[in-house]
């Protein structure tokens, strides 16, 4: 049976009652002083336990497809995405680690790209006297050659955290800063720079050892299949614990204005990222991805591109987020992916939209979202056959992604 299966959840169900069943059953046997008795009864109560949670656990997983196959549930997907769509790149394959543009792979393995600037001072505060990044330390590129540490082959990994001098928000996270940024004869050039989203709750970290970010940034450079991009990787929640879902929330924080204001001035005041047009994109699995399009979207001069990882289009309002509107139904409306794209003008916007073919009800959300784009908004899809809402599937997404958003970012200068 599937892992989803209805069957296999009624035949847990029906195996989780037999248990109680029996256990309230022979019971009374068991109710007896003996070192065998009491390791049944301890054996019975094991056994009941068990086979609950197993059947609330195949429950929750039926409903939210965290893991669509039992070869998904053990790590043993291993297909990248494939994209399709008005969005893909013209001129470039649209098969896995093939969507940069041309040229990319020649600016990524030359000494001819932006180069040497080092992380801010321990105040975060660069030579220009403007606040910027603080940095907090370097951690290891995961994945990449630890005996190599030499930035200038493998890069840098930089531990920050951002401040919001005009919301007064904060998180932390970290920077990538490719090896290109270190080589010599660079060191006036600026770079292309994508901002990575975890989902709710998440935990930056989690970006860096687990989806890989930086250590497949490497290989898709080394492999010539993306240009030198900063990679810059964080919470989609500047107000934890609350889920704010990158909205400006009424009397509360104001997480969108940190995102699109906030962030790319701390950027640019710190590192040499490229300011204009098609300088910065933005990505995100989840509630990340859900955070990337709404940004885009709304602030298509900020982020002209946007790859959304399993996102979905709507936001929540829970006990997590509160009220999110301030009880306004045009905020609400504003807020909901679907209703903007029918109700307001398209914004120019190039979108990618990343999902497993078994992730429930998400993939039909981005296909029918792909159907209702219109110009000047673009929309391509990433797909793989399998998958659920996992870290197993977004780390397939995730080399297609990069170089698509590669090739749709502006190139170092």
């Amino acid at each position: 049976m599937g892992l989803t299966s209805h069957g296999l959840l009624a035949l847990a169900a029906l195996l989780a009652v037999a248990t109680v069943l029996g256990t309230l059953w022979v019971w009374p046997k068991l109710a007896v002083r003996s070192w065998p008795a009491m390791f049944l009864r301890l054996g019975t109560i094991a056994l009941t336990q068990v086979a609950l949670l197993a059947t609330l656990g195949l429950a929750v997983n039926d409903y939210f497809i965290f893991y669509s196959s039992w070869s998904d549930l053990l790590g043993r997907e291993h297909g990248a995405g494939v994209i399709q769509g008005a969005g893909a790149t013209p001129g470039t394959s649209t098969t896995p680690g093939s969507s940069a543009t041309p040229g990319a792979g020649a600016a990524a393995g030359s000494g001819a790209t932006p180069g040497s600037g080092a992380a801010p001072g321990a105040s975060g505060t660069p030579a220009g006297g403007r606040p910027g990044v603080q940095a907090l330390g370097t951690a290891e590129i995961t994945g990449a050659d630890s005996a190599n540490r030499d930035p200038a082959r493998i890069g840098r990994l930089d531990q920050v955290r951002l401040p919001g001098t005009t919301t007064g928000l904060s998180t932390d996270g970290y920077v990538y800063l490719p090896p290109q940024y270190f080589q010599p004869g660079n060191e006036g050039r600026h770079f292309p720079a994508v901002l990575v989203m975890t989902g709710f709750p998440g935990d930056a970290k989690n970006l860096v050892t687990k989806l890989r970010y930086p250590a497949t940034e490497l290989d898709l450079l080394r492999k010539g299949t993306m240009k030198p991009t900063v990679l810059v990787l964080m919470r989609p929640s500047p107000s934890m614990p609350r889920d704010s879902e990158c909205e400006d929330i009424p009397h509360g924080p104001q997480a969108q204005t940190y995102f699109t204001i906030d962030v790319p001035a701390d950027l640019r005041a710190s590192y040499r990222v490229l300011g204009g047009a098609d300088g910065l994109g933005v990505m995100g699995d989840s509630t990340g991805g859900y955070c990337a399009l709404k940004l885009g979207m709304e602030h298509p001069a900020v982020f002209p591109v946007v790859a959304s990882l399993s996102g979905y289009f709507k936001a929540p309002e829970d006990v997590t987020t509160g009220d999110l509107f301030g009880g306004s139904r045009q905020r609400r409306d504003e807020a909901d992916l679907d209703w903007r794209l029918s109700h307001l003008p398209p914004p120019a916007l190039a979108v990618l939209l990343a999902d497993s073919k078994e992730d429930g009800s998400t993939y039909a959300d981005s296909r029918a979202f792909a159907a209702a784009a219109r110009p000047p908004l673009v929309v391509a899809q990433a797909t793989v056959d399998t998958g659920g809402h996992n870290f197993t599937t977004w780390d397939r997404l995730i080399p297609t992604s990069l170089g698509w958003l590669s090739a749709h970012l502006a190139d170092p200068a």
